[in-house]
């Protein structure tokens, strides 16, 4: 029972950092554009040259 005096008021203060966590993320526009994550992985709008084939590479030695 001695326990519970020391843990509940240790929740609460992790709750209430949660908390204050989540609304300056809210509040910096962290949430704003979720989709843009997702479509950058999947097309790569890099202008890199490729690299050539490892044949080509080869015979050039």
């Amino acid at each position: 029972m001695a326990s519970l005096y020391l843990l509940i008021p240790i929740a609460i203060i992790f709750v209430c950092i949660a908390v204050a966590l989540f609304m300056w993320a809210v509040k910096s526009d962290q949430f704003d554009d979720l989709d843009r994550q997702g479509h950058s992985i999947l097309f790569d709008d890099n202008d890199e040259v490729k690299a050539e084939p490892a044949e080509k590479k080869d015979k050039a030695r």
